[in-house]
């Protein structure tokens, strides 16, 4: 299921205590430290790179993506806190960030009222990240996972805290900072079998096509129109394997 709306508007009509896990990537507004790298370009510009008419640059913004690092903290505690609200005792956090944002997202996290719980590691190719002369391979992003108080002990699961997987090209995205499947299906099994996932930054729907894929519910929650049909459509096509499952 595809909501259309604000975060901070749709999460309080919805029930207490109906998710299992809420795995999502908000816009991170990476490099909004300063005045001058927040007017930097569109969204679009920010993640992606390529020819004028590639497919990369043919993609709609994405909303909410210029606060800097305060606001953003800020804003995120909001909608953090509304999502414990919707998680079950013991039910997980899965937050994106990167490098730029990790202090502020792990300070919002728990202001909020989760428990932070760990540090999961998306490594990504090198021939497929930045590299920084005289220093480090800026190759990694991050998942801060929470609980919602102490982590449950009905799901017995072991996942690894280091996921290696590749982002989609540019040229085959359907959204500009869209993860690869293969990470969100890891992810999703956080939740138990036939649970339900919320992701309140739905994007084009990858964390709802992963948990589908993987047997369990999902509720997702987008501001922007165009995005919010194209993680319909997607869905639309994965939702018939997880009905054959139930069957």
């Amino acid at each position: 299921m595809i909501v259309e709306g604000d975060v901070l508007a749709v999460l309080p009509t919805l029930d207490t205590g109906i998710v299992d896990a809420v795995i999502c990537d908000p816009p991170y507004n990476s490099g909004g430290r300063t005045a001058a790298e927040r007017r930097r370009g569109s969204s679009r510009d920010k993640y992606t790179t390529g020819r004028r008419g590639d497919l990369r640059n043919e993609l709609p913004e994405f909303p909410g993506d210029n606060r800097d690092q305060r606001s953003w903290g800020y804003w995120c505690s909001l909608w953090l806190s509304e999502c414990l609200r919707l998680t079950v005792p013991g039910g997980s956090l899965l937050v994106a960030c990167d490098w730029r944002q990790l202090p502020a997202a792990s300070d919002a996290v728990q202001a909020a009222g989760w428990v932070w719980s760990g540090v999961v590691t998306w490594v990504k190719p090198r021939h497929r990240s930045r590299p920084t002369r005289g220093g480090f391979w800026r190759q990694t992003e991050y998942y801060l996972w929470g609980t919602a108080g102490p982590v449950r002990t009905d799901h017995e699961v072991y996942l690894p805290g280091v996921v290696e997987a590749t982002a989609p090209a540019a040229t085959e995205r359907q959204h500009p900072t869209e993860k690869p499947l293969e990470l969100m299906r890891e992810l999703v099994r956080v939740a138990p079998p036939g649970g339900t996932v919320l992701d309140p930054f739905a994007g084009s729907g990858s964390t709802g096509v992963a948990a589908v894929a993987e047997g369990r519910r999902f509720v997702g929650v987008e501001l922007s129109a165009h995005y919010a049909e194209v993680a319909r459509t997607r869905l639309a096509a994965v939702q018939p394997a997880l009905d054959a499952q139930e069957a």
